[in-house]
Order: structure tokens, then sequence, then C-alpha cells
């Protein structure tokens, strides 16, 4: 059985104020094609769907179609999704009666009641594989909130499986939405997943009887602690500038007989491109909008731009300036960083001020940043105590958000 793990679309994210909507069907209609092509028989897909819990309905609209789109071009394909912390588990269930008839499976919570909801079965002749479809665990899910989010997540794991015996030939396929511990993280586009304090969980959560994980949160692709059968497929595009570097893939998964496995990415095309001026370093402004003109005017280069300018420049007229090397390009502007350079460090050290989306940082770095800027505070004023409520308090504040529809 041939199995295409995608996680964290984030249908409906505005780039800088700028919609995505032609972005996220250009990738829609690559992964279409891939579909077919690949002759995937199982797609999964690892929470995120949407960017925030009330997605515009055109976004709803995009997902639904791709679900109708992907049964009528692959009639045998069978779709699992399960809800991650920026969807609203409760309005991406709404729809799952009519999903259903499109062999598409969406989890949105984990009953503890109920586990088996979270079982997903396909067959495909002789072939057998059973998906634990776990959803991003929220505090209303975990019965116990003395133990830890790690031994919540494991005990859900645990539950799911024992919930019907199953086929001794069968192969178990693990899904999840979550932050293992040791993962890299794009810090400035990624919410911390943090319940009682605790953000990331160990890979020993996972059951070992799992030929593979399937996880989403994490933008990056990647493996987990190295084991290549425990994976990030990450985010189809960059959803910052941080992450204009990425190889954006999907993850191809291969179940084979005598329980062998192979796994391969499937890499996806860039269909808009992140600009930084400079790309490292300082330059001035007459520099800057030198190297913005020498960009090539083609759809080899559309896509978003990003400007660097030093917080010693002055000029009044610096935007006008910058609008204009922009003009005849097929590049749309995402906002200034400004760079100091700290005295006490060389002229290769910089500091960059990026304050777009103060919502992104953690917990811990916003502490940090409290006691970097406000010299009246010491560490040793922020106890443990005061660590523990304050990320208690963020955790309360995200996970209103998520649910409220």
């Amino acid at each position: 059985m041939r199995l295409l793990h995608t996680s964290d679309w984030h249908l409906g994210q505005l780039f800088y104020e700028h919609e995505r909507f032609d972005e996220h069907q250009a990738f829609l209609a690559w992964l279409l094609t891939q579909l077919v092509e690949q002759e995937i028989d199982v797609l999964l897909i690892s929470g995120d769907i949407y960017h925030s819990a009330n997605p515009p309905t055109r976004a709803e609209n995009q997902f639904y179609q791709f679900i109708k789109s992907a049964k009528a071009a692959c009639p045998e394909l069978h779709i699992v999704v399960i809800a991650g912390n920026h969807d609203s588990a409760k309005r991406i269930t709404t729809a799952k009666p009519l999903l259903a008839q499109f062999d598409t499976q969406v989890v949105g919570h984990f009953e503890s009641q109920n586990p088996e909801n979270c079982l997903i079965e396909i067959e495909k002749g002789q072939d057998y594989v059973a998906i634990l479809a776990l959803p991003y665990l929220r505090a209303c899910d975990i019965l116990n909130l003395k133990q830890s989010y790690s031994a919540s997540v494991k005990q859900a794991y645990h539950a799911i499986l024992a919930a019907k015996e199953l086929p001794k030939h069968a192969r178990i396929v693990a899904m999840g939405h979550l932050h293992a511990r040791g993962a890299a993280v794009s810090e400035d586009s990624e919410r911390a997943l943090v319940i009682g304090g605790e953000d990331a969980i160990g890979a020993d959560v996972f059951p070992q009887q799992a030929d593979y994980v399937a996880l989403g949160h994490l933008h990056k692709a990647q493996s987990v602690n190295g084991n290549e059968y425990i994976r990030y497929s990450g985010t189809p595009f960059a959803m910052s500038f941080s992450e204009k570097n990425y190889k954006h893939q999907c993850v191809i998964v291969d179940l084979l007989g005598e329980n062998s496995i192979n796994v391969n990415p499937l890499y996806i095309p860039k269909f808009k491109h992140l600009h930084v001026v400079p790309d490292k370093g300082l330059a001035t402004l007459q520099e800057v909008c030198t190297q913005i003109k020498a960009l090539p005017a083609s759809d080899e280069s559309a896509g978003y731009i990003r400007v660097r300018l030093s917080s010693k420049e002055m000029a009044p007229d610096f935007r006008e300036q910058i609008d204009k090397a922009l003009e005849g390009k097929d590049l749309l502007f995402c906002g200034i960083e400004r760079v100091r350079q700290e005295l006490d460090k060389t002229a290769d050290e910089l500091e960059l001020k990026d304050l777009n989306e103060i919502e992104r940082l953690d917990a811990g770095r916003l502490l940090e940043i409290a006691i970097n800027e406000h010299p009246e505070l010491e560490a040793k004023d922020v106890t443990e105590e005061v660590k523990a409520l304050f990320s208690k308090l963020v955790s309360d504040i995200e996970q209103e958000r998520v649910d409220e529809d």
C-alpha cells in the first residue's frame, strides 16, 4: 500500500497581509497530479489544514473542492485528516458525514471514552493498514491533568491501539500533531504547543508497533531523533522569511511485504519565491534599491520581498525609493526589518528587530524579552512559579483562540 504524508497547509493564511489563495491553489493542483501519477492509496493530512480556527469561506471551499477533485481523479483513494492546533476541531468535523461519502475520514477530538473513533481501518486486497489518527491533544481531552503531556499522548495512542483486536498482518501507521523533542523549530512562525509548561514530547510515546509515524506542526521536513520512520512532512511552502531555504516536501510511504517499508521525499516546487534584500549584512538605502532593480522581472523571481535597513538610515522618503525600485517587478512588499548594530559587538554581528506577530514567541522567550526591555527587572525576579503561571496563561489564551468558532 502506498501512502502520501502531508501537513500544515494553513489554507487562508495571509502572508504579511497578502492573500495566498492562488499559491495554495497551485499547490493543491500539483498535489492532485501527484496523487494520480504516484498511484497513492491513502493521503494522510496531519493537521493545520487551515491557518485559523475561523478560516475564510473561500479557504473552506478550497479544501472541500480539493477533496472532491481528488476522489474524482483517484476513485480508490482514501483520505485521513486530523485537526491541528490552528484548526477548530468542531468546525472541521461538521462536514464529517459529507466527507465520508468521499472516503475521507476527519478526526477532530480524542475522546478517552471512545478511542475507537480515532482508529481508521483501510483495506486493499490482502493489505490492511490501521491508522491511529490522534489529533492535537487539547487540555479538555486529558482526563488526568496531573500527569505530563507526554504521558497523556502515550496513553491516548495506547488506548486507540487497544480499542480493537487487529489482524496479525496489520500494518500500523500513527498520526499526530505535536512538537517532538529535539526537532528543529522555526521560532518566528510556529506556535509552541504548551500544556502545563511542557512543550515537547519524546519519541518514546509513539507505539513501538507503528511502521510509520506521520507528524504535523513543525514546518521543517525532518525525521525525529534520526528515525526515518518518524517524520514531519513540513509545510508545502514557507510560512515566514526564516523558512525561505527549507526544502518543502511531502513524504511517500510504501508499506511493502514482510513488514518492510520505504520512505522517500517528494519535493514540492516553489510557486512563489522569497527575497530578502540584502540577503546578509548591512546595506545603504541606495545599495538596497540597486539590488532590487537587479532582480529579474520574470516569473522565476515572482513572489515576496522583505527589505533590511540599518536603524541609522533616516532618509524621509525611503519607502518611496523602495517602491520606485520595485516598479515592474512581480514582487509583493512584506515590510522592513530594522537592523541595529550593537556598539559592543563586532561589525559582523547584527541584531534584527522584527516585531511582527508577537504571538508566535513562546512563553519563555516573552519573559526573556520582558527582562531585557525592563532594567528594573532581574532574572532572579522571575521564579519557577512565575514561569509556570505565565506558561499556563499563554497556553490558555492559545487554546481559547483555537477553540473559538
